[in-house]
């Protein structure tokens, strides 16, 4: 079914009228004429199915076309925290974290970090990768999209640690135990849990060291060194198919 973004209070209402930009995807890119039925979402978790009636130049109004359903949130309440990579390299990871059921993402700035913001391009990047959010997750089917937290110094990250316990951490430091074995320990799904990705240049010694006294669970995910936004979704992947 074709999906649109919708925000609660006209997903609710006995009709609605779509915004201009709103409008535009829906006639430009769904191609949808009266009659057609949509399904509205609003990031919340409210799905209800919605039918054309009526399209202009630049607007559609739609009128319900069945009742309003919640759908739960996921089993497991998983935050990426991953430092933020250079190019469209980030927006590719905000896609797929969305894709596999992340229900956070904590953009992260360490020492290593390439990339550096300002207050307002942090603000610029925050609002683009929620727009990537909403549109992966209608893409994708999800009802529930992903929150998209502040670009955050990573003495700041570290201290969220505690709210999405457990946290694993992918680690290159010798001895460090498989992240098959870390989730072996684990005999019931968390409800909530983090996986935490350094950046390209890795971890300094002293963040990887400040991560594991704040409670991650150092793994490695094996014998070949993966680009960060790879290990981001790798975790996620494993992660979600063994909680969500």
């Amino acid at each position: 079914m074709l999906r649109q973004f919708i925000d609660t209070a006209r997903l609710i209402s006995a009709g609605c009228v779509l915004d201009r930009d709103a409008s535009h995807h829906v006639l430009r890119v769904m191609r949808v004429t009266p009659g057609d039925v949509i399904e509205g979402f609003d990031g919340a978790g409210l799905v209800r199915p919605l039918r054309v009636v009526r399209v202009t130049r630049n607007e559609v109004e739609l009128e319900p076309a069945g009742d309003s359903v919640t759908r739960l949130r996921p089993a497991c309440a998983l935050t990426l925290f991953v430092c933020i990579s250079k190019g469209s390299r980030m927006d590719w990871t905000v896609e797929k974290a969305v894709e596999t059921g992340a229900s956070r993402i904590v953009p992260v700035l360490s020492s290593r970090t390439v990339v550096r913001l300002d207050a307002q391009d942090g603000i610029e990047k925050q609002m683009r990768w929620e727009r990537i959010a909403r549109e992966a997750a209608r893409q994708c089917g999800a009802a529930w999209v992903t929150r998209i937290e502040p670009p955050l110094p990573f003495e700041a990250s570290v201290a969220l640690l505690v709210e999405s316990a457990p946290v694993l951490v992918g680690a290159l430091r010798p001895n460090t135990p498989r992240l098959r074995d870390a989730l072996a320990a684990f005999s019931d799904r968390p409800v909530r849990a983090g996986w935490f990705v350094g950046p390209e240049g890795d971890f300094t010694p002293d963040e990887l060291d400040r991560l594991i006294a704040a409670g991650a669970i150092p793994v490695d995910l094996g014998g070949l060194v993966l680009r960060a936004e790879t290990a981001a979704l790798y975790g996620l992947c494993v992660l979600g198919n063994r909680w969500l």
